[in-house]
């Protein structure tokens, strides 16, 4: 009989596991999902309680037949893919692809991919969770029924290509309204003063106003400001109280993916989504020099804060060595989580404290060293002494009012000997000022000691609009708020990038235009899918599905019924930017009717609500505050030529890849003509991989003279891409052409265009 076969997620970990077991088991992998809905319909039978129609996922034959040949005649299974809902997914899918009579399917949990960690998981085989299951389907579900129920509505009311996503689109609301929030500012004055003061030696030291007759004071204007250094002028500074006090602080929990991911972009400047990839690669393995290969770290997405004792008891080991016994614990330190629906997994730690950072240095990656480095350091701190903190306030009288000043030093480091509250993790929070804490050494002082004043500095503030999302805070809010889990807030905030909604300026997300129109369009017709209370609720709801306290079809005909009476409601009245457009309050600078944003093939744009009598239209910019301003016309309303098709005039226009001439008699005559052609258009000798397209893709030149590529059949084709395509097919999934890459990180490279498949081969 053949040897069990265990089947894991991923490819990497393969040579990981088989250092362990390879004698007594075959190991194959699914290289991710194996199975999912289809790309181009529904796949739901809504009438038939959500019945989701699964399909084997394109260019995963092969995957697929190596399965079956690894199973061969064994009679047993091992499901090994992530210990999470995803992973629960696919050993579902797998066993389902792989079913035989007699044969019996076990599904074990790899928390770390150590001996240890992958012996415990074979000694502790485990049933399929139908439950853990159930929550993947039904989030799988839901999210099909609002992207492809609603997306069809934004291609229609707005333009071809948008999509609308469950949670993503939430994520995009809450950008939106901080940015509203930003734009309806209005700063409002106030004045602070401080006082430079020197007691009977060096050094000058400065004091701030906090109080007037004992109560706390608020300066709004120059005039009160007046008035206090009048009061001030022929006062004496007496020191009155000196505050002393001694503070203990505790160590923070061993990372949960949300704080990891925040920690990460913070000090190490990554973004979520390189954090994922790289803890993903600590996780399922590095060669360590002759001792092959080894999991670094335990599973990477959770919400917990639990740690094994026996993990608990090894830091506290290594603390007594390296650090003393000052620094050590008597017993094990263990946090409570926020969330046990979700506590599976232990926190993220090093699988072995004895793996320290410099030791497994040489084998690693400079970016795989900082974040285990992270993760390490984070996790001993978590088990090291409490830190004191010693923190001084004095209190200052001068007539009527009080000034103070204050400061901390550390009387013990603990766990701070090793792991600090860096700069980068308060890079967002700063005062009301928008300055960061001024830090000076404080004098030697008294009670009763009069000081000499050296100048009275008064200055003039204006508070600040709340700050713009960055990926970290943004991670924070989605996870305070309860948006998506952890294992999404990378690939949320991809998305809303990748989709063309917010863009990152200077490491903060700003909304674009398309990103306020679509959210508002959405916002009007869906309030319950666009609210943040509602889509916390429905995680909370799948929650209890994988937890066995809810039922899945009850969850799905609750959504469904609301959702569907907001669907039929849009499709009758949901505005169209194509057609009516959006107001904008200004008018037209030819005929004085109103102006409108409308949205075309190459973008948005402000035209005349009276066209076709006026055809004027215009691109246009917002300022800071939101307003529009009209820029450079989009129409010089010159007759060209005829309409081949109706014979209406043409006209010049502007649009997002250069000049084209559009017909007057639009929306009833759609008929554009391309003036990137002649001179300026080079043949690929690549067929455009459009469907039923019979044009060739052409290298041409956008209005500023940056290079893109478009379909020789342009306007009836618009199909356009920025990569430079290469005429090779696809060897996995088949695609007629590769488009040419070029990063920092793996240099120049050919990939496959088709969303899904992953080739890649370095030129």
């Amino acid at each position: 009989m053949d040897k069990p076969l265990l089947i894991v997620e991923s490819p990497t970990k393969i040579k990981t596991i088989k250092k362990y077991i390879g004698k007594n088991y075959n190991v194959a992998a699914t290289v991710g999902h194996i199975k999912d809905l289809p790309p181009k319909e529904l796949g739901i039978d809504i009438d038939n309680n959500f019945k989701p129609k699964y399909i084997n996922i394109k260019g995963k034959s092969k995957v697929i037949q190596s399965l079956k040949k690894a199973a061969n005649d064994t009679n047993t299974i091992y499901l090994a893919p992530d210990p999470d809902r995803e992973g629960e997914a696919i050993a579902f899918h797998a066993a389902d692809i792989l079913k035989k009579k007699g044969r019996q399917f076990v599904r074990i949990l790899f928390h770390e991919l150590t001996k240890k960690g992958i012996t415990d998981a074979l000694n502790n085989p485990l049933q399929l969770n139908y439950n853990k299951f159930e929550a993947q389907q039904t989030r799988r579900i839901l999210d099909r029924l609002v992207g492809y129920q609603i997306s069809p509505l934004l291609w229609r009311r707005v333009q071809g290509g948008l999509s609308a996503g469950r949670v993503q689109s939430v994520a995009v609301r809450i950008i939106c309204d901080r940015e509203r929030a930003i734009r309806a500012f209005e700063p409002e004055e106030y004045w602070t003063v401080t006082a430079d003061l020197q007691a009977d030696a060096p050094p000058v030291f400065s004091a701030a106003l906090t109080k007037k007759n004992g109560k706390k004071i608020k300066i709004s204007n120059k005039n009160q400001v007046d008035e206090i250094l009048n009061d001030l002028k022929p006062a004496d500074f007496i020191v009155d109280e000196i505050k002393k006090k001694t503070i203990k602080k505790n160590p923070f929990p061993p990372f949960t993916t949300s704080k990891l991911q925040q920690d990460s972009i913070n000090r190490l400047r990554f973004s979520a989504k390189k954090t994922m990839v790289v803890a993903q690669q600590l996780y399922e393995g590095i060669e360590i020099g002759t001792k092959g290969p080894e999991g670094l770290i335990t599973y990477m997405r959770t919400d917990s804060t639990r740690i094994a004792a026996e993990a608990a008891f090894g830091a506290m080991e290594l603390i007594k060595e390296r650090f003393g016994s000052a620094y050590a614990l008597d017993k094990p330190r263990f946090f409570k989580n926020k969330n046990k629906a979700q506590d599976a997994h232990e926190a993220i730690r090093p699988a072995s404290v004895d793996n320290t950072p410099e030791k497994v240095k040489p084998y690693l990656t400079p970016d795989q060293f900082r974040l285990y480095d992270l993760i390490w350091k984070r996790f001993v701190a978590s088990q090291m002494a409490q830190a004191l903190v010693d923190q001084n306030t004095i209190l200052i009288k001068a007539a009527e009012y009080t000034f103070s000043l204050g400061g901390t030093s550390v009387k013990f480091p603990g766990f701070m000997a090793l792991y600090k509250v860096s700069e980068g993790a308060r890079a967002d929070k700063k005062d009301k000022n928008g300055k960061n804490g001024k830090k000076q050494t404080l004098p030697d002082l008294d009670p009763g000691m009069k000081l000499e004043k050296k100048k009275i500095i008064p200055l003039q503030h204006f508070t600040k609009p709340p700050p713009r999302f960055s990926e970290a805070s943004l991670v924070k809010e989605l996870e305070e708020k309860g948006i998506g889990r952890p294992s999404t807030y990378a690939s949320i905030l991809s998305t809303i990038r990748d989709k063309g909604y917010v863009d990152l300026v200077k490491r903060y997300f700003i909304p674009n235009e398309l990103g306020f129109i679509v959210n508002d369009l959405l916002v009007s017709s869906f309030p319950d899918i666009l609210d943040t209370a509602f889509t916390a609720d429905m995680e909370n709801r799948l929650d209890n599905i994988e937890n066995g306290t809810k039922k899945a079809l009850d969850v799905l005909n609750e959504f469904y019924s609301s959702f569907k009476e907001k669907l039929e409601s849009a499709q009758k009245n949901m505005l169209s930017v194509k057609g009516v457009g959006i107001k904008t309050g200004i008018k037209c600078p030819l005929c004085g009717r109103p102006l409108n944003i409308k949205m075309g093939k190459n973008g948005h744009f402000i035209a005349c609500t009276g066209y076709p009598d006026c055809t004027f239209s215009s691109n246009y910019t917002r300022d800071e505050k939101g307003r529009i301003k009209v820029s450079e016309t989009k129409t010089d309303n010159k007759k060209i030529k005829d309409c081949v098709k109706c014979g209406k005039p043409m006209v010049k226009k502007e649009g997002r890849f250069g000049e084209f001439l559009a017909c007057t008699g639009y929306p009833e005559c759609k008929y554009t003509e391309s003036l990137n052609g002649g001179g300026q258009a080079k043949e690929t000798g690549i067929k455009c991989p459009v469907e039923n397209c019979s044009g060739m893709i052409m290298e041409k030149k956008s209005r500023r003279g940056k290079t893109f590529f478009g379909c020789s059949k342009y306007p009836e084709c618009t199909f356009a891409s920025w990569d430079k395509p290469i005429n090779q097919k696809c060897p996995e999934c088949g695609s007629t052409y590769l488009i040419e890459k070029e990063t920092k990180k793996d240099g120049r490279f050919l990939k496959c265009p088709e969303k899904g498949c992953k080739y890649k081969i370095k030129v």
